[in-house]
């Protein structure tokens, strides 16, 4: 049976809560030397991850979980100043693969399973824009990374984030309380559509599965990404489930499997 450690991973500007699933040497699958490191969305945390997580490693792939900075449904650490946040929240990735390296050599005989040699970084909507931005990190540079960017785009709409219209006013008034005063939407929003429109980093590996029915990246918001990656030189595929909304994204998960059942010839 696969083991679930509980941590915290901490970084000199936040700590956060993880779950480190260690594959079973018993089972029949093979221990894999793809990992992968998952985060969640805004306001939200690694429950998110969970069906992610419980598919992948009964696969045989040793997998951490982990909550935003800031997010209360994860913990109650906080997160002091905005620019913390936007400038190292991607990090966490860093970190978490540093302690899944740890984990893995403490619960399992040297030399019973093979070193990664590849890594995925899979987030929701907040987590998959860092998971994008994470492939950039040095730690990772010879370790293949390859985001999985679910519920993602630059939405096209004029004006408010759809969380900021009168639609969901009476939703967001309450969820922004879910997370720490420093990473109010006021900031995190504009910042993100921004971030996305001038990211730079180029020939990284992404795919993206953002559902036909997901309200938040809206019309042309997942095209806009993909036009967006692409002309920096980046590798990019995409599917469009016909059923995906964005508060669901553990219904990602046989999409996110086929996918990496196929790239990796599990």
């Amino acid at each position: 049976m696969a083991k679930i450690i509980t941590l915290e991973l901490t970084l000199p500007w936040f700590t956060v809560h993880a779950l480190a699933y260690i594959p079973s040497l018993e089972k029949n699958a093979p221990i894999r030397s793809e990992w992968a490191l998952c985060t969640h969305g805004y306001t939200s945390h690694k429950g998110d991850c969970l069906n992610w997580a419980n598919r992948l490693v009964e696969n045989g792939t040793p997998t951490i979980i982990f909550d935003q900075p800031g997010h209360y449904l994860g913990s109650f650490h906080e997160v002091e100043r905005w620019e913390d946040f936007r400038d190292h929240s991607h990090e966490v990735f860093a970190e978490a693969f540093k302690r899944l390296e740890g984990l893995m050599e403490i619960h399992l005989a040297p030399g019973s399973y093979p070193k990664p040699k590849s890594l995925i970084l899979i987030g929701h909507s907040l987590g998959a824009f860092n998971a994008i931005r994470a492939t950039d990190l040095p730690e990772f540079e010879s370790l293949n990374p390859m985001a999985v960017a679910i519920g993602i785009g630059i939405g096209q709409r004029q004006g408010n984030h759809i969380f900021e219209t009168a639609f969901y006013e009476k939703t967001i008034s309450l969820r922004r309380q879910l997370v720490s005063p420093a990473i109010d939407s006021a900031l995190v929003f504009p910042w993100l559509k921004e971030a996305k429109e001038e990211l730079s980093l180029s020939g990284k590996r992404v795919h993206m599965i953002t559902g036909q029915d997901d309200v938040v990246v809206g019309p042309g918001g997942l095209e806009a990404m993909i036009e967006v990656l692409e002309r920096n030189g980046n590798i990019v595929t995409w599917e469009t489930p016909k059923r995906l909304p964005h508060h669901e994204p553990g219904s990602a998960t046989p999409h996110l499997f086929a996918f990496l059942k196929d790239q990796y010839g599990w």
